[in-house]
């Protein structure tokens, strides 16, 4: 098994994003939670939302020790739009605002053509794509009334790279791309930037299931670069595309993915 290196000790320090108000969703594990440890190490207000309770919490006890302002935890299934409609509303009103939404939260469960039904259509769209648009039609108003915001939406590097066994989830991520060109045209002249991370195969708790020793040093072969993607690679390049340093980048795809190809 290929050894994690950890970058946080390297992290960059964007003063822009002292006190601005962050949600991010799926935040308690995994690229979420290495998100939400990066926005806190900023001095940002971090609010995020999941379905994992356990995990959720330690992280916020972990951090709160930590971090300037303890992240705020909300139970949410992304799912139910009308929950997560409450969620965001009631973060809005505990931070005082939202400037920077991270709609990160999605699921690749591995799937056949042949298992697919119209339910399981519906729910893999729910998980993966129909959550992001209506999160950042919850936030655009808190924006506008602030006069600036960035929306950070989470793509995939598996529909370019055409994977097998992801036929859902592939076509969700591929519409990502999509949905970040429109919301960028729409919302520019609001002062509203809006972007789409595209991660390579990160080494999360969940990733590795998937993977063997042999597995991986396939993808690390396939890479420009040696070694593995961790959350904190991933939260360096949210972390600028959310700062001001970023301001005039907007309906593009950045990917963070060691030259995967």
């Amino acid at each position: 098994m290929l050894q994690a290196v950890d970058t946080r000790a390297r992290r960059a320090s964007y003063p822009s994003l002292a006190d601005k108000c962050v949600v991010v969703t799926g935040g308690g594990s995994g690229i979420g939670a290495g998100l939400v440890e990066a926005f806190a190490a900023q001095g940002s207000r971090v609010a995020f939302v999941d379905i994992d309770d356990a995990p959720s919490r330690a992280l916020t006890k972990r951090l709160a020790g930590e971090a300037r302002y303890v992240p705020l935890y909300r139970h949410c299934d992304l799912t139910d739009v009308a929950a997560l409609q409450h969620a965001l509303a009631a973060i809005e009103q505990d931070l005082g605002g939202i400037d920077i939404l991270i709609n990160n939260a999605a699921n690749d469960d591995r799937h056949t053509i042949a298992e697919v039904t119209p339910a399981y259509w519906d729910e893999r769209m729910a998980v993966n794509l129909r959550h992001q648009f209506f999160a950042a039609q919850a936030v655009v108003p808190a924006m506008k009334r602030a006069g600036a915001g960035v929306i950070l939406n989470f793509g995939s590097i598996s529909w370019h790279l055409a994977l097998g066994e992801l036929v859902l989830y592939q076509t969700a991520k591929a519409a990502v791309e999509g949905l970040t060109r429109s919301l960028a045209r729409d919302l520019g002249r609001d002062n509203i930037r809006v972007n789409t991370i595209v991660p390579g195969n990160v080494q999360t708790q969940r990733q590795m299931q998937w993977y063997t020793p042999e597995g991986e040093a396939e993808i690390v072969a396939a890479q420009c670069l040696d070694g593995r993607i961790q959350p904190a690679d991933v939260a360096a390049l949210v972390l600028f595309l959310a700062s001001d340093d970023a301001r005039m980048c907007t309906g593009h795809d950045y990917f963070v993915d060691a030259g995967w190809r």
